[in-house]
Order: C-alpha cells, then sequence, then structure tokens
C-alpha cells in the first residue's frame, strides 16, 4: 500500500505521560473491526442501491466506488495518522497545514457529523427490536427505550476503548456470519444473467450514489484515536488495508447472493430485505439470525462512533481548541467530558429521519473531506522533507491528483441535496464559524482554562531547517 519508515513521533499517546503510558493500547484485530464499524457495520442498509438502480449498477458501485472514494481516504488516514500519530487526527493534520482555525472548522464540522450519524443507530435498533416488541414502535416507550439504550453504550464506552474494540470484534463475527450461511444456502439458486440487469431510465441517481456515499465513508474517523493505539504508524496502515477489504467483501458478497439468486422486484429492495431473503432461501431460523445480527450491528458502529466522536474532543482540549476539562480522562482513560457532549448530542438530534439524518451527516462530511484534501495536498508541499512513517507512493501532483476524483464525487453529492439539507448544513457550518472566535474571547478573559499539551510538538511555530516532527529533546516542552 505505501512506504514505510522507521522515524519516531512524538504524540500524546506515545510520550511519558502516566495517564497514556499505563492504558491498554489498541492492537490491530480490535482496530480493523473499530474501523469496520466505523465505515460499514455490515451490509444492512445497501439494499437501497439495488433498489435504486438494479442489480448491475450496485454490483459494479460497491466495486468501483472504494476505488473512487475508500482508497485515497484510507490511503490519506494512513499517512496523516502515522505523521500525526495523536487524538484529533485530521483536526491536527488541518490545523498544521491550514492553521488553527481552519483546523478547529474540520473539529465541529466533523463532530458534528458524527453525532448526527450516531443519533440513527438506537433508533434503527428499536425499528428492529419492534417487529419482537411493539411497544417500542412509538410514544412514551419508545423514548424510554432510546434514552436507556443510549445510556448503556455510553457506560461501555466509559469503561475503556478496550473493552469496545473486543465488543466490536464479538459483534462483527455475530453480524457477519449470517450472511456466510446465506450464500452458502443461496449459492446453488444463482443465475448469474440476474446480475446484469439495469435500467438507466429509472435509475435514481440521488439515493444510488448517496446510499454508496453513506455506506463507503468515515475511514478517517479512526484517526481521532491514535493515539490509544498500540504502534500507530505500524498498526493503522495495517488494520486500514485489512479493514477495506473486508467491508467490500462484506457488502459485495451478500449483493452478489442477493440478486443472483432472486428475481428481480426493485420495490421490495428497501432496508431490511435480506431478511426476506433469507427466510426464502434458509427458513424463518436465518430471518432471525439477520435482524439479530442488524440490530447489533447498530450497537457496534454506535460505540465505535462514540469513541472516535469523544477522543476528538480529547484531542482538540489538548491542542487548546477547547477549554481544558474536555481533556479530562476518566479511571478508565476515555474521555468523560468528551463522552457525556456526544451523547448529549445523540439524545438531542434521535428525533431526525432517516433520510434527513443521512443527508445532512453527508453535506456536513463532505465539506470537512474537502479540508482533508487540501490539508494532504499543502504538507506535502509546505513539508515534504518531514518523515512519514506511512507513505503513499506517489509524489505531490500524484497526491494532488489522487484528490481529483473524490472531489469530483463530493460536488456531485452535495449538489444533490435538497434545499432543506443545503439550509440546515449551512447553518451548522454558521455556528462553526462563530464558535471559534466566541471561545478565543472566553479564553481572553480568562473564563475558561485553555492549555495545551507540552508532550505535543508545535504545530504553527519554527521549525528547524528539516521541518521535522520527530522525537528529539528540543521538542519537548
Amino acid at each position: 500500500m505505501g512506504e514505510s519508515n522507521g522515524a519516531e513521533y512524538v504524540s500524546v499517546g506515545e510520550v511519558h505521560s502516566p495517564r497514556a503510558d499505563n492504558l491498554r493500547k489498541v492492537s490491530v484485530l480490535p482496530l480493523v473491526f473499530l474501523i469496520f464499524y466505523e465505515v460499514s457495520g455490515g451490509p444492512f442498509g445497501v439494499e437501497d442501491s439495488v433498489g435504486a438502480a438494479g442489480p448491475l449498477l450496485a454490483l459494479v458501485g460497491f466495486l468501483v466506488f472504494p476505488l473512487i472514494w475508500s482508497v485515497p481516504e484510507a490511503l490519506i488516514t494512513a499517512e496523516m495518522g502515522t505523521m500525526f500519530p495523536e487524538n484529533g487526527g485530521y483536526v491536527v493534520w488541518v490545523s498544521s497545514a491550514l492553521g488553527p482555525f481552519w483546523g478547529f472548522q474540520q473539529g465541529w464540522m466533523k463532530w458534528l457529523s458524527g453525532v448526527i450519524d450516531n443519533a440513527l443507530y438506537p433508533v434503527l435498533f428499536l425499528d428492529y427490536l419492534k417487529s419482537a416488541i411493539p411497544a417500542v414502535g412509538g410514544g412514551l416507550p419508545r423514548i424510554i427505550a432510546v434514552l436507556v439504550l443510549t445510556a448503556v453504550l455510553t457506560y461501555m464506552n466509559y469503561r475503556g476503548l478496550t473493552i469496545v474494540g473486543n465488543v466490536a470484534v464479538a459483534l462483527g463475527i455475530f453480524s457477519i456470519l449470517p450472511f456466510v450461511v446465506m450464500g452458502i444456502i443461496g449459492i446453488p439458486k444463482v443465475k448469474p444473467a440476474r446480475w446484469l440487469e439495469v435500467d438507466l431510465h429509472t435509475v435514481d441517481w440521488n439515493l444510488y450514489l448517496n446510499t454508496l456515499f453513506w455506506n463507503l465513508n468515515y475511514w478517517d474517523s479512526i484517526s481521532t484515536l491514535a493515539g490509544e493505539v498500540k504502534n500507530p504508524k505500524k498498526t493503522l496502515p495495517k488494520a486500514l488495508f485489512y479493514a477495506l477489504i473486508f467491508v467490500v467483501l462484506a457488502y459485495f458478497f451478500p449483493l452478489l447472493i442477493g440478486t443472483g439468486a432472486m428475481p428481480l422486484d426493485r420495490e421490495l429492495w428497501t432496508d431490511g430485505y435480506f431478511s426476506t431473503i433469507a427466510k426464502i432461501l434458509g427458513g424463518v431460523w436465518l430471518r432471525w439470525w439477520i435482524q439479530a445480527a442488524a440490530a447489533m450491528s447498530n450497537m457496534g458502529m454506535f460505540v465505535a462512533e462514540m469513541s472516535s466522536d469523544s477522543f476528538q474532543l480529547l484531542g482538540m482540549a489538548e491542542r487548546g481548541m477547547l477549554p481544558e476539562f474536555f481533556a479530562q480522562r476518566s479511571r478508565y482513560g476515555t474521555p468523560l467530558v468528551g463522552i457525556f457532549f456526544s451523547a448529549s448530542g445523540v439524545i438531542l438530534l434521535s428525533w431526525l429521519s432517516f433520510q434527513e439524518i443521512v443527508a445532512a451527516e453527508n453535506f456536513l462530511y463532505c465539506f470537512g473531506m474537502i479540508l482533508e484534501f487540501l490539508a494532504f495536498v499543502r504538507l506535502r508541499v509546505k513539508q515534504p522533507a518531514v518523515p512519514r512513517p506511512y507513505k503513499i507512493p506517489v509524489g505531490t501532483i500524484g497526491a494532488a491528483l489522487m484528490c481529483v476524483p473524490p472531489t469530483i464525487l463530493i460536488l456531485v453529492v452535495l449538489a444533490l441535496s435538497t434545499l432543506k439539507v443545503f439550509l440546515v448544513s449551512l447553518a451548522a457550518i454558521a455556528i462553526g464559524l462563530a464558535l471559534y472566535p466566541g471561545l478565543k474571547y472566553i479564553e481572553k478573559k480568562g473564563w475558561l482554562k485553555f492549555s495545551s499539551s507540552a508532550d505535543l510538538p508545535d504545530l504553527h511555530g519554527p521549525q528547524r531547517s528539516s521541518d521535522s516532527l520527530i522525537d528529539e529533546p528540543v521538542l519537548r516542552t
């Protein structure tokens, strides 16, 4: 995937700090499943791609789209995440390249996008559960269920990232196994000619592209907890590579079996149709297994997303972008205040509909990704001599060209947004633009304490001729 060297970087996750060094770090396998849940969680929700465009475009989409979007994003995350192996991730990248103002805007948009995304999962979990417990389908029982479920999953995040990682592994295996079984049962019934069905005149391009985009983004989210990873300069690129293969197979194989084994009726291909296919191919027991897997997958996505969101706030506080209390850790090493704020945001936004959630988070996410691409290219130009433990094997021009296809895709997604989503998203961006000077004013007045961790390298101060961020005494203050 790229080049690697042995440079040792100063970061909050690797310095000799009691609060960091005494905690267990995340290894490759849990990290793979955390990335899996940040990005995917399984093939739940990809059914709309067939309903929108038919089998051929759905299958081609989940093979081609990763090359246009997922691979560049994962490669950039690997390079930048090992260049800055600290909590905060993409906020630190953008701050280093474009300055703290834009770094803060990146943090605001990405955090809000993540919280909006996370508000979806308790709701989807209850949607699967209501077939067995109709009472949670609406009204006060549903509200109570959302609150209780959010509290339980939030407590899991509070107890530690290693617990979250181990839970992600267990839930991931449980969620994927029924599709392996469905595939084995369904292979004899597959008719390859069904894969080629397409009608370009009836394609819903907005739904098709949003489905692909929503199911194949967020590769950069894992960067916000890079400081909690064991030997991130080697572990992070490996985990991203394995997770990329895992995610593509987890989408493509069930689609291949489902579209090949069933006669095409595009109206039936909506959320949850895989459970119907499972019943037809394997029986009621397989349907229940897939429904249970879907419910558990939402739990996995919730805890993974909250981990990234809360550690991002901790990383921003350690860079002096947020008040110092955001850097406070629990006795389990987890970002106490960040978890509280992220959980509060989830509860406040859980009333939104599925379509509004997906559209709003995609819009904000797109703006954040544009800043990441700019930061990636600018750092290649501005600091070409800085050692990168993992480096994409292309030059500066190649790095810029690599960002062109996903940028075009971003512009298409933004152009297809509805006016309501556009206005709501612009309002959210405007809040971020006002928050930064507001926090600076609070800091100037001394109403809240802001401080940067002395263990982190200076992103904006004068650097030596090599512009190196490597671990040397001159950089430790």
